[in-house]
Parts: structure tokens; C-alpha cells; sequence
């Protein structure tokens, strides 16, 4: 008998509690994982919102945001995740460094 887990495939729900992308800037912290959906608040450009999951001090985290920049650059280095980043924000935007 075959069990779930050898044919289902890896759960890509995002773990961990809301924290505001205001309480993360300029801290070093992991991406570990990452959702792009469409905003149901449609401020931006893209009417996208990007759902972060990241590690912080050693706990799994979620933020979420409209930034058009993080989305290009997540969705650019998906492939590199997990990895070490700092949010920072410029101006009116935030960007990772």
C-alpha cells in the first residue's frame, strides 16, 4: 500500500506568524520560501502581493507586501532560496541587499 507522502507533492503552505516588513528592515534574516499572488488591495503597479517566509532568530515568520521591486527580485533568484538578506528601504520602496 502506497502512502501519502511518496506521491503527494511538498505542501507549499507558508508557516509562521504575520510580522510587519516595517519590524525587518535593515535585519539580517533567511528567506526560506515565497508566494506571489494577486492583491486584493491592488496599490501597486502589478496589483501582486508577495508573501515572505522567513527565518528570524531562528523562528519562521511571514510578511507580506506589495513591493514591486521585491517581487522582480524575488521571483529573479528564486532559485537561490534559501539565502541570507537585509530588506532596506529607499526612498519609497523597499529593495533587498
Amino acid at each position: 500500500m502506497k502512502r501519502f507522502s511518496d506521491f503527494a507533492a511538498p505542501s507549499s503552505i507558508l508557516d509562521g506568524d504575520k510580522i510587519r516588513i516595517d519590524d525587518v528592515l535593515n535585519v539580517e534574516l533567511i528567506i526560506i520560501g515565497y508566494k506571489v499572488a494577486q492583491s486584493k488591495y491592488e496599490k501597486n503597479k502589478s496589483g501582486n502581493c508577495l508573501t515572505l517566509q522567513i527565518e528570524l532568530n531562528g523562528v519562521h515568520r511571514v510578511v507580506f507586501t506589495g513591493s514591486d521591486v521585491l517581487i522582480s527580485q524575488i521571483e529573479l533568484y528564486a532559485a537561490e532560496i534559501p539565502f541570507i538578506v537585509t530588506i532596506k528601504k529607499i526612498d519609497r520602496f523597499y529593495s533587498f541587499s
